[in-house]
């Protein structure tokens, strides 16, 4: 049946599509120019300042010693997050525990690492060889049954490590637990109801949808790792990008070049990490996202696209 098409007076078939016309947003392009202009007038005005220095910013952008601390600043993120992972993991499998030891336990070392600061911790692990030169095992007030020599942590690349990781694990392992009471009860049930064990239900049941919620804040932990690398200085340790580069400008006497270089340095370590957060979030969000309306049949050109609604599958199997 025919209908009053209001644009000619005549009528319109039920088939025909019908015109969209976009809606206009004159006041984006507005701001957007004006702070394309702003940005480039900063850009011009600094390029013309010499304290700057970017001639200093170029001799020392690839200097050996430069790239070398940036590998330092590199490593210890790497291993810093791995231990932080691992010991969130552990302390959010103990936050679950029925135990109330075991998840008192728990609280008690979330409470403590995240209610100090990180900078304070640092300055602590730095002098713990001080405080404790041996460690001894033994009855107090009789001779010790064993004497180690505290060889640890007067290492202070490994210090670093040490205390980096204990402070980063206290929010990784709420970040996990979030990850894991993110699950539907109903999942695990399930996977109990068809016999299998309690691994198999993490590994191929629980894990694999948590992990959807676990990526995310996971990347901004790694991120946000690099960039606290540079307070190692209170252990005290110069070698990584903002120690090295802070040594040079006390000797070269220009600190904003310097500080420059390890900005750069820092933005390419994290603008690569963005990358593959990126990467790994989208593998792991597949079946979640929203699917996009297609073009109608070609044998009813008068269908409508509708964007199909997130059913069970869709919601990581939850119906």
């Amino acid at each position: 049946m025919a209908r009053p098409s209001p644009a000619t007076g005549g009528t319109q078939a039920q088939g025909d599509a019908i015109v969209a016309v976009p809606l206009r947003h004159p006041w984006r392009i507005s701001i957007a120019v004006v702070l394309v202009f702003l940005l480039a007038l900063f850009i011009v005005d600094a390029s013309q300042r010499p304290d700057y220095g970017w001639a200093e910013v170029g001799k020392y952008l690839f200097d050996r010693r430069i790239s070398q601390a940036a590998w330092v600043t590199l490593t210890l993120t790497i291993y810093a997050m791995f231990g932080a992972i691992v010991l969130g993991l552990l302390l959010a499998i103990m936050r679950l525990s029925p135990n109330p030891v075991v998840k008192s336990i728990a609280w008690l070392y979330l409470w403590i690492f995240r209610g100090t600061p990180v900078y304070v911790q640092l300055v602590f692990w730095g002098i713990v060889a001080l405080i404790y030169p041996v460690f001894t095992i033994g009855i107090p007030f009789m001779t010790p049954w064993i004497t180690i020599p505290n060889d640890v942590f007067t290492n202070l690349f490994i210090t670093a490590v040490i205390g980096l990781a204990l402070n980063e694990a206290a929010y990784m392992s709420e970040i996990v637990r979030a990850g894991l009471l993110s699950v539907d009860e109903g999942q695990e049930e399930a996977s109990t109801a068809l016999a299998m064990s309690w691994g198999q239900t993490m590994r191929y049941v629980v894990i694999p949808q948590a992990m959807k919620i676990i990526i995310p804040p996971t990347g901004n932990e790694v991120i946000s790792m690099l960039k606290t690398t540079s307070l190692v200085a209170a252990i005290p340790l110069s070698i990584d990008l903002y120690g090295v580069s802070r040594g040079i400008s006390a000797v070269t006497f220009t600190p904003v070049p310097l500080l420059i270089v390890a900005s750069i340095w820092y933005l390419l370590f994290t603008s690569v990490l963005m990358v593959g957060q990126h990467f790994i979030e989208k593998r792991f969000s597949r079946g979640t996202g929203r699917r996009q309306a297609g073009p109608a049949s070609e044998s009813d050109p008068g269908a409508a696209a509708v964007t199909a609604a997130p059913t069970g599958n869709d919601l990581g199997g939850k119906g």
